[in-house]
């Protein structure tokens, strides 16, 4: 070992580490108890913030836990059913696929998206909106049909899953589409009855809670199921084959005297149950795409028009009941021209002197305007108000509206004589078609209902004639329906029938059109004891004819034989009396 090296080993020794300037400083006592406190105050956080999670604030966090797993389904509860009166299926609802997706999950292979696109009947631009990945959930196609959810299955995507809704089908189509109206997307009524029985029809949807994987799969149950209670069913009073024949008839009628529209309303005179109210134009309540207003619109509620010559019965009835005249009381009709308060009333020819059972049979406007001004506006309004007009119908239905009837303190004589023969207030065809109950039921106005009634009892009334001045109106007409009458094309082979036609101008702005009118018929069958009231009205014949008896007289008696045929009425008449097809009877037309 060299002597170098010997002196550093010697030197190294010699050197105190205990005595060095460098290493004799010690450390500050605060700085260990600085450190100690941070580890200790980090550990209270921890032990805090573990007390909030699993403590103060467990729940919330455990529905988040959850949201990464667990997945609430909903049970859909079955619409209630909407029958005929026999039972017949109007509406039900059947379960369908619908096609939804989480965005973020979707496969991103544009092949099989333009191949979903295609299915779903959307544009691939459309298909991409809705695949915002920034969307947790979208519905690609609700209430989609089977073959398009066999096709979405078959390109298999990722991220997209189907379940099971209810879609409401509707049986009879056009026929009775203003009855039974829809349900919209939701499932919620929108029209008709599926609108005024919503909250019994709807029933409660259920639940279940699942564990459902990353595919959307569903793992396993948790939780209870709450089982969903299905809505209640809803009977009518309409009975399916009725509504139908008179849905075709009605449209027939339409086609054939080139009309802008139709309406039919068969009443039960018993009961008072709505056997059918069926319209035209109509609609496919299965398949609303493109529809219009007038499809739409359920003109036996909701359209009003001046009722014209069918309140002529009732001007002579109230006549008759305060015993101002009777049945063969004369009318001086004169030459068919009458002057009154500086106006003409007019007849369509000249009837002479006549008792007030030709005023019906021939539809004397004169005839009526001279019984009329025999009472106090009072009177009349009061009858009126007893008949249902100017009042909404007492019915379990959307849309039925009061029609126009003026307090009577403001009449002025010459609207007083024009209400005698239907001018100045306004009438649906429904009340009319209630408002000829009071002849069906020696005088009384009876309830109306769409409900099936519990048994087939006649309902009680509310009087508004005597039954001997009511049996004395049934007569008259019965006159004013067959040869001779206004109506002789309401007759119907078997069955004795009474009614009356109406023609009127159709209103326009302040005044009426000249060449546009509205044609109806309200009768009733069989005369001596009657079951049904049949309602028809066609708006703007342009074929020609527009006179009620001709327009709407013959769908009354296709209509009336067909349902009392139904009802198991039996004929009360020879056939061959009554074959008004080969009478030559020439037919005096109703007066406007």
């Amino acid at each position: 070992m060299s002597k170098a090296n010997k002196a550093n080993q010697s030197g190294a020794r010699a050197v105190s580490y205990s005595t060095s300037p460098l290493l004799a400083s010690k450390t500050p006592p605060w700085r260990s108890r600085f450190l100690v406190a941070l580890v200790g105050l980090a550990f209270l956080g921890l032990l805090a913030r573990a007390v909030y999670v699993q403590v103060l604030n467990t729940d919330f966090f455990q529905k988040q836990g959850e949201a990464r797993y667990a997945h609430t389904l909903e049970l859909p509860a079955s619409r209630g059913r909407i029958n005929d009166r026999t039972g017949q299926v109007l509406a039900a609802s059947v379960a369908v696929p619908s096609i939804w997706a989480i965005p973020k999950e979707v496969d991103a292979d544009p092949t099989k998206r333009r191949e979903l696109a295609k299915a779903l009947g959307l544009s691939n631009k459309e298909l991409e909106a809705k695949l915002n990945p920034e969307t947790r959930f979208v519905w690609l196609k609700r209430l989609a049909d089977d073959e398009t959810a066999v096709k979405v299955k078959a390109i298999g995507l990722k991220g997209v899953f189907q379940d099971r809704e209810y879609r409401r089908k509707y049986p009879e189509g056009e026929a009775a589409a203003h009855v039974v109206g829809f349900t919209n997307v939701e499932d919620k009524g929108q029209e008709g009855i599926e609108l005024a029985f919503q909250k019994e029809l709807q029933g409660r949807d259920g639940s279940r809670s699942v564990v459902r994987d990353r595919l959307g799969r569903v793992v396993e149950d948790i939780g209870d199921i709450v089982p969903a209670a299905n809505g209640h069913d809803v009977d009518l009073s309409v009975d399916s084959k009725v509504q139908f024949f008179a849905y075709q008839r009605v449209r027939d009628a339409v086609v054939e005297n080139k009309a802008k529209a139709g309406s039919v309303v068969v009443l039960d005179a018993l009961t008072g149950e709505v056997l059918a109210l069926a319209n035209y134009p109509s609609y496919d309540p299965g398949n609303r795409q493109n529809l219009s207003g007038e499809q739409l619109r359920n003109r036996a509620m909701t359209d009003v028009f001046e009722p014209g010559s069918t309140m002529k019965p009732f001007i002579a009835g109230l006549s008759m009941e305060t015993g101002r005249s009777t049945p063969d009381t004369l009318v001086d009709t004169g030459n068919g021209k009458y002057a009154f308060q500086g106006a003409v009333i007019s007849d369509t020819k000249p009837h002479g002197v006549i008792p007030v059972r030709e005023v019906i049979k021939f539809s004397s406007n004169i005839g009526a305007t001279k019984l009329a001004m025999q009472m106090q506006p009072r009177e009349m309004h009061e009858m009126f108000t007893a008949i249902g007009l100017g009042q909404r119908p007492q019915v379990t239905f959307p849309g039925a509206i009061t029609g126009k009837l003026r307090p009577y303190k403001s009449w002025r004589p010459i609207e007083q004589a024009t209400m005698s023969y239907g001018y100045g207030l306004s009438a649906s065809l429904f009340q009319l078609a209630r408002a000829y109950t009071v002849f069906a039921r020696d005088g009384e106005i009876i309830p109306v209902s769409m409900l099936r009634q519990p048994h087939d009892h006649p309902v009680p009334g509310i009087r508004v004639f005597s039954p001997k001045v009511t049996q004395d109106l049934r007569l008259m007409l019965q006159a004013a329906a067959g040869p001779g009458g206004t109506a002789p094309e309401a007759q119907v082979p078997g069955y004795s029938v009474g009614g009356k036609s109406g023609t009127a101008h159709k209103q326009e702005g302040r005044g009426y059109a000249s060449h546009k009118y509205r044609s109806w018929f309200v009768g009733i069958a069989p005369i001596v004891n009657p079951r049904i009231v049949v309602a028809v009205m066609v708006d703007e014949p342009t074929a020609g004819v527009y006179y009620g008896g001709k327009v709407a007289g013959p769908v009354f008696s296709q209509v009336t034989a067909q349902t009392l045929r139904l009802l198991g009425v039996q004929p009360d008449l020879d056939v061959k009396s009554q074959i008004v097809a080969n009478q030559k009877a020439v037919a005096t037309e109703e007066s406007f």
